[in-house]
């Protein structure tokens, strides 16, 4: 596991009328690094989302439907875990979560079932200088988007 990735189940109460779902309360220490900014995005099947990194912000991702496959790889030099690449699936059929990286963790998805709409949170407010950016085919991360590896 990448170092500072967390993931967080989620609780649903359901009933006949639907669902509730608690996804960040104040007292989380998942959200210790503060409110920036709450964002959404729909993205279309078949979509690879791929490379995106923050300085200095957190992140905290939450999917509402949709099915996306998602991969973290570690970029800080100084870290234990640094290259380490972290996947999964997030969003329909899977167990409900948040799922957080912290800075310098870039962090990728390919839309495998859409369209998927995400609720992304970060520790501070969108700020271009602030962001890396890497293509979906770095050398520097060297993942290929098109194997279906998930562990």
């Amino acid at each position: 596991m990448i170092n500072g990735v967390e993931f967080r189940q989620l609780t649903t109460h359901a009933d006949e009328r639907g669902f509730f779902r608690e996804l960040i309360r104040v007292a989380d220490g998942i959200a210790a690094d503060g409110f920036g900014q709450l964002s959404h995005s729909t993205v279309y099947q078949g979509v690879i989302k791929a490379w995106h990194y923050h300085k200095m912000q957190t992140q905290l991702n939450y999917v509402l439907n949709g099915l996306i496959k998602v991969v973290l790889c570690d970029l800080r030099e100084d870290s234990p875990t640094f290259r380490e690449k972290t996947e999964f699936l997030a969003g329909d059929n899977q167990p409900p979560m948040i799922y957080r990286f912290p800075p310098g963790v870039a962090h990728g998805y390919k839309c495998l079932n859409g369209p998927m709409n995400i609720i992304y949170f970060t520790s501070g407010i969108y700020d271009p200088s602030e962001e890396g950016r890497l293509p979906h085919d770095s050398e520097v991360i060297g993942y290929n988007w098109l194997a279906m590896n998930i562990k």
